[in-house]
């Protein structure tokens, strides 16, 4: 597991750390041309043998190389075709997770993928799906009938209501299963907080009790997955 480590935060400095917006820049408007792509492994590479200090595993280093060079270019022409750029950034991220894992358990990857598995929390796994957007349709679903009465003269950020909502309840539910009860209440204190100037604007009753109500369900839901996952685990 610690070469594991070792890669890992490699990549993680030669990605983030190591690599200037100007190359990111350059190399989407070259693409294979760019000189900044080259540059770019060769300081994964390296950062890669520094940490690993040992010879014996060039071969391996060399592999990494390489296959970030085809996945970095597969991404940039890739690019193009995503509205969202989000969505080539996290495959790239995971294609790179892929090999290092591959690279490091190659010996029996199939058995260590299989016991990785087996050994996998699922009920956690399960709650923490079921707290991000499955809740967010249900509760979608119940506040259905009321969000059509709700007139909104601002604007705000695409899908805004709906993250926020599932990154408060992932909170409550971390908050549930620590045992740490009062940082939830903390955690509802700082959401009316931020909440007071919009609905003190608005002077609106009903945009008053659509987002108290959301909020007590959205609590609610986490809560509830929280306390089941407590009694199964």
């Amino acid at each position: 597991m610690i070469l594991f480590t070792k890669l890992l935060l490699a990549h993680l400095l030669g990605d983030f750390l190591f690599q200037p917006n100007k190359w990111v820049v350059h190399k989407e408007a070259n693409k294979i041309a760019s000189k900044y792509l080259y540059l770019h492994i060769l300081v994964h590479v390296i950062i890669a043998m520094l940490l690993l200090w040992d010879l014996k595993l060039w071969g391996w280093v060399l592999v990494i190389g390489i296959s970030h060079y085809f996945i970095d270019l597969s991404k940039l022409y890739a690019n193009p075709y995503f509205e969202n750029k989000a969505i080539p950034f996290f495959i790239d991220q995971a294609l790179h997770l892929v090999v290092l894992y591959c690279c490091v358990f190659n010996s029996d990857l199939v058995g260590h993928t299989v016991g990785l598995l087996q050994e996998m929390n699922w009920p956690l796994v399960t709650a923490v799906v079921f707290a991000s957007y499955p809740s967010s349709i249900i509760m979608a679903k119940l506040l259905e009938g009321m969000s059509d009465r709700i007139e909104l003269d601002h604007k705000s950020l695409p899908n805004a209501g709906k993250y926020i909502g599932i990154i408060e309840r992932l909170f409550v539910l971390i908050f549930i299963i620590l045992g740490r009860w009062e940082a939830i209440g903390l955690l509802i204190t700082a959401k009316s907080v931020f909440r007071f100037n919009d609905l003190k604007e608005s002077n609106s009753r009903k945009l008053t009790e659509y987002i108290l109500i959301g909020t007590l369900l959205s609590f609610g839901l986490a809560i509830i997955t929280g306390l089941i996952y407590l009694g199964v685990r």
